[in-house]
């Protein structure tokens, strides 16, 4: 008799998440879990079940672009699958934007609403895209203070209604750069009635089927460099439906995120609204990066959940040599060491989270908002590179069959792939990182954070890894770094650290006292070395990690920082029962909950 394969099945993804229901259980109390997990759990059986049915069958459908209709009228409309239609009906309906800001729960609220997105998101073709843009939009409206916009935008950005909800766009990235704007070709002109209209190309613009969008231009007459940009908000159509200046010139045939409709636009004459005067609009749309990147490390984390689910639950059903792979102590070990990994990564995402809860809630300290500062681009410069490797290599758990497109696997990776580029790319995002570490409190902050961690680690294997992290966060003769002031020179671009003029990047400059070194920080996560895997990894290198970060300033190449940002991310690894020294723990964990089921 022919032999057949079983596939990999899911079951309800928040029930057998024991790592969620741990985290909320220590967020909420026990009367407000139980009024919670409801929805959590009906989310969580449509994620395993129909929608991962929906997400397989559809496999080879993609969104389309009907530029013209049957009479040779131009209509630009984008046609999304059927997966994405269900999967804005559902977020409407279950709050994945509403709950931040119905804030039932204060503060707590932010982790509310992103645990409903890690639940769903990766079975919905990363609808989250729209929803995270939606939602730093409402976050930016607000911010900004603009009374007319928010009464217009905010209640539909935020509705439950389907009928009524409105998603947001975010047209940034040109021609000219993405990170980089300050060569932002679009020009805003005002009208004779005193509004703008906005002429220019926007050449990736994500959420393109949105309702809404906030897009950087350069009012007529403002000088050059981010700082004479303003920020906008724009309605892609009209009362009567008709677009308003906006023609989609393509869609783009991307790597991943394939259902996403990622679309290239011109704006000729687009009305559109300055959300918050005529300048400094990089400022005015800071809130919604920070949404955006927390969406961002939340749902890498959520991507490594599914793929080690899946490669769990085939490692139950797949015999090899005689034997299910779960027998197989290597094959056991590679998967210990995965959830490791992707249990740091969860734990950092919805840190970032909670401390964007409390800044908008107002019950954020000081201190926090500067963590606040200094964990969001960390988190989802982590989570985006953790999110790739963990991908990888639950594919290579399935064999030939993760290489095989109908399996439905390799959009795992594929899918990855994006999360280190958009929203800042690991470079940006690790200068952002030293940026805040520079400011005043925030490396007190840090340490506070730390000293909390270290407080939580109860494990004995851990205490090696937490002490090196945490030794590597204080400079060795007890300063606290005096000197470090960040600021911007007037010519766009370029970073300055001050007191002189006499570096460029984040340094220690001429006039201040030397900046401490600070002790090689032990990532002591790695296979073989703490020192190898640091000098190794991405991050450390990008950071001034590593042998560098020992040498004195004179002995660094020009603006290479003495910070050791992998340490950063380290203790929180660490206090995840993250550390690679929980191996043997994690390989008992998995023997215990995926014990083949009598006939499977």
């Amino acid at each position: 008799m022919a032999f057949f394969q079983d596939p990999p099945r899911l079951g309800n993804t928040y029930e057998t998440d024991p790592l969620l229901r741990e985290h909320l259980a220590r967020t909420f109390t026990a009367e407000e879990l139980a009024a919670l997990e409801p929805e959590l759990v009906q989310l969580g059986a449509l994620a395993g079940g129909p929608l991962l049915a929906q997400q397989l069958a559809e496999r080879e459908v993609e969104p389309r672009l009907v530029a013209w209709d049957a009479w040779g009228r131009r209509v630009d409309r984008i046609e999304t699958t059927p997966l994405w239609r269900e999967a804005a009906v559902l977020a409407a309906r279950h709050g994945l934007v509403a709950t931040a800001y119905e804030r039932r729960h204060g503060a707590r609220s932010r982790t509310h609403q992103l645990a409903l997105a890690y639940v769903l998101d990766p079975s919905t073709d990363v609808y989250s895209c729209p929803l995270a843009m939606t939602d730093g939009a409402a976050r930016t409206l607000l911010d900004a203070g603009n009374d007319a916009l928010v009464a217009r935008a905010v209640p539909r950005l935020t509705s439950r209604d389907p009928a009524r909800a409105w998603t947001s766009g975010q047209w940034m990235t040109e021609r000219t750069g993405g990170s980089d704007v300050s060569g932002t070709e679009t020009i805003a002109r005002r009208d004779p009635d005193g509004g703008f209209r906005l002429h220019g190309t926007k050449w990736f613009s994500s959420a393109t089927t949105a309702e809404i969008a906030l897009a950087l231009a350069r009012p007529e007459g403002n000088p050059q460099g981010s700082r004479g940009l303003a920020l906008f908000y724009v309605e892609v159509r009209g009362e009567d439906g008709a677009a308003n200046g906006i023609f989609v010139n393509r869609l783009k045939d991307k790597l991943g995120t394939r259902k996403l409709p990622t679309a290239e636009l011109t704006l000729d004459g687009a009305r559109a609204t300055p959300v918050a005067g005529l300048a400094d609009g990089v400022r005015t749309v800071a809130p919604m990066l920070a949404v955006t990147r927390t969406w961002n490390a939340v749902v890498a984390a959520a991507g490594m959940h599914r793929a080690l689910s899946l490669a769990r639950d085939y490692a139950r059903r797949r015999v090899a040599f005689g034997t299910r792979l779960l027998a197989r102590p290597l094959h056991v070990e590679t998967l210990a060491a995965l959830e490791a990994e992707r249990e740091g990564a969860f734990l950092l995402a919805f840190r970032a989270a909670a401390l964007l809860g409390r800044a908008e809630a107002g019950e954020a300290s000081e201190p926090e908002r500067a963590l606040l500062r200094v964990v969001t681009p960390l988190a989802k410069l982590t989570t985006g590179k953790q999110a790739i490797q963990i991908a990888s290599e639950a594919l290579e758990c399935f064999g030939g069959a993760g290489y095989v497109e109908d399996t439905g696997l390799p959009r795992l990776l594929r899918d990855a792939q994006v999360l280190p580029i958009w929203e800042g790319t690991t470079n940006v995002l690790a200068l952002d990182a030293l940026r805040a570490l520079a400011a005043n409190g925030a490396r007190e902050a840090l340490e506070v954070e730390l000293g909390r961690l270290a407080g939580e680690v109860r494990d004995p294997a851990l205490r090696p890894a937490l002490d090196a992290a945490l030794a590597g966060s204080r400079p060795r003769d007890g300063s606290r770094g005096a000197g470090w002031t960040c600021s911007r020179r007037r010519r766009p671009t370029r970073r300055r650290c001050s007191r002189r003029r006499s570096s460029v990047g984040c340094g220690p400059t001429a006039a201040a006292p030397r900046a401490p070194p600070s002790r090689k920080v032990a990532v002591a996560l790695a296979r073989k070395t703490a020192r190898r895997r640091a000098d190794a990894s991405p991050t450390a290198r990008r950071c001034g990690a590593g042998d560098a970060a020992d040498r004195p300033a004179s002995a660094r190449a020009p603006g290479q920082s003495p910070w050791n940002c992998a340490g950063v991310t380290s203790l929180w690894r660490v206090a995840a029962n993250g550390a690679r020294a929980t191996r043997n723990a994690m390989r008992g964990v998995l023997q215990l909950s995926y014990r083949p089921t009598s006939g499977a």
